[in-house]
């Protein structure tokens, strides 16, 4: 995971673009701290002060060491954040559901709000899910690596689809895929099911957008985890409600075409 950095331009460079620094938010001392610190004024102590000596013709003032070399009040107590734990231990923790829908739905909404029509929101919402795919993954092969004597990486397209299948959708669903179909008609489409996406199960949808996918967020996921194991696909998210399961969603999988070519080769050296 990284540190949430906020941004904003300062001015354009012709060979990289817009630079950028940090938000004054984020700033050490704000702009009135910074203008009413004077760090060359020496502050009293409560504790008492010593005369300065003198050394080589010059003065030379003690500096307490309740203030600091600064003068400033300096805390040496650290507090632990979520950054300090340790990933393994957390591997199995589970997120509240009710937190989760509350904050994707404000995701949803504050996108919604952005955007010119239901395939902007739904690109959008790919985008989020391709970044927060592309650290699942990473954490996922430390947590591999870390416990397993002998971690195996799949080199063929069906295992790492039986894998995003089981292992991935427990690890940010706490289940697994229902069903992974083949498209008769395409050799490059794949099919990943799921009946019950916990991920739009307390979302409504007005009928003027009833081709609205939000289960684009998970397509975003699952397109991040394929380029990061070497099967680059477009993968899309479609509603495809019935009876039994109105919220049925099929996650669509195109793969590239290099890796119909490849899987050829490994079937022929096989």
């Amino acid at each position: 995971m990284y540190l949430p950095t906020y941004l904003y331009p300062v001015e354009h460079c012709e060979m990289h673009g817009p630079m950028y620094a940090a938000h004054s938010r984020l700033s050490v001392f704000s702009t009135s701290s910074q203008s009413s610190l004077d760090l060359g004024a020496r502050p009293s102590s409560s504790l008492g002060s010593r005369p300065a000596s003198t050394v080589g013709g010059g003065s030379v003032r003690p500096v307490s060491t309740a203030t600091g070399t600064s003068g400033l009040n300096v805390s040496t107590k650290r507090t632990n954040t979520i950054y300090d734990r340790n990933l393994n231990k957390t591997r199995m923790a589970e997120v509240s559901l009710s937190s989760w829908a509350f904050m994707f739905s404000e995701v949803v909404q504050y996108t919604q709000k952005r955007v010119q029509g239901i395939g902007d929101l739904e690109r959008r919402l790919n985008t989020l899910g391709y970044r927060v795919g592309s650290r699942v993954l990473e954490a996922t092969i430390w947590r591999a690596e870390s416990t397993t004597k002998a971690p195996k990486r799949e080199t063929k397209f069906l295992p790492a689809l039986m894998w995003i299948h089981t292992v991935l959708w427990r690890q940010l669903f706490g289940k697994s895929a229902d069903a992974i179909e083949k498209s008769v008609e395409n050799d490059d489409e794949y099919m990943v099911i799921d009946n019950d996406p916990p991920i739009t199960r307390h979302i409504s949808i007005p009928k003027e957008m009833s081709q609205l996918s939000c289960s684009a967020f998970t397509a975003g996921v699952v397109e991040a985890v394929l380029d990061g194991l070497c099967f680059p696909a477009r993968v899309t998210a479609h509603s495809v409600p019935t009876d039994q399961y109105p919220l049925r969603t099929t996650i669509l999988i195109k793969l590239d075409r290099s890796v119909l070519e490849r899987e050829e080769a490994l079937k022929q050296g096989s």
